[in-house]
């Protein structure tokens, strides 16, 4: 077991967009940082940078088992968990094979929920602990071909609000983060899965209004927006429940509580003309 005392984080999804730069930025920080991805190999700069690059799969529970098991075994200690993996599987319901969705379910909510049971035992001991849910605006405002990503980000959200008044009493923080519009591989992912699924048929009309609206966003912020408001929650003496940033963060979730489901239908389809 490491001498070394700097706080451990995990961080999953780490092998690009906001995982990465969590990696990096915790690092900076002065954490002692595990990245963990299916692809090692894309986690090079983590490791230039100091930290160490674990090859997990949050579909298998093996290798979260084993990361864990080799976090504790090197540092004795797990205090923060980012649960970052995840993608999104677009496409009209009535099309996405119901094994996409249950892959998509598997990822962004099984996944998670599996690898904070691993991480609990070892924050209890310790009385300390800081979980980070990467939810998304999508968790509370669904749009049209986004049903089983939406699906799992509305579950994340209500799982972390469960999970959050379970573990207080034991000195564990549960932290959702909302990220709106980044500068990501997830937008181009989602188009191809929407045009994949959905692209002929009678759904391709509204696939390609979709097309067209997400061509029309423009530049998206940087990672670093999200990892801000992360080492913001990580600073506070007592975090925010929920912490949104990005493009579009903030008028989405106002208008979501401002409006009733008809008038944001409305509003929304509006945009997909």
């Amino acid at each position: 077991m490491s001498t070394d005392d700097r706080p451990v984080a995990l961080i999953t999804g780490a092998s690009s967009g906001m995982g990465k730069d969590f990696a990096l930025r915790l690092l900076s920080e002065g954490y002692a940082v595990y990245g963990a991805a299916r692809r090692a190999s894309l986690m090079r700069d983590i490791e230039n940078a100091g930290g160490v690059a674990l090859t997990m799969d949050v579909t298998d529970d093996g290798t979260m088992v084993g990361a864990v098991e080799r976090i504790i075994r090197e540092r004795g200690r797990i205090d923060v968990l980012v649960n970052n993996a995840g993608y999104g599987q677009f496409g009209a319901l009535e099309d996405v094979p119901i094994d996409a969705g249950r892959r998509q379910m598997e990822v962004n909510l099984i996944g998670a929920a599996r690898l904070t049971q691993l991480c609990l035992p070892h924050m209890r001991v310790r009385k300390f602990g800081k979980i980070f849910n990467i939810s998304s605006t999508g968790g509370k405002v669904a749009v049209p071909l986004g049903g089983w990503y939406h699906a799992s980000k509305f579950a994340l959200e209500g799982y972390s609000d469960s999970l959050r008044n379970e573990v207080r009493p034991f000195g564990i923080d549960v932290i959702v983060i909302e990220p709106g519009g980044i500068e990501s591989e997830w937008g181009g992912i989602a188009q191809d899965e929407a045009a994949r699924h959905s692209g002929t048929g009678a759904y391709a009309p509204l696939a390609e209004k979709m097309r067209k609206a997400l061509s029309k966003q423009g530049r998206m912020p940087p990672p670093r927006v999200i990892s801000d408001l992360i080492v913001k929650a990580l600073k506070a003496k007592h975090p925010q429940t929920r912490y949104h940033g990005g493009k579009l963060a903030t008028p989405i979730l106002f208008l979501r509580r401002l409006l009733s489901d008809r008038a944001l239908d409305r509003l929304m389809m509006a945009t997909l003309r």
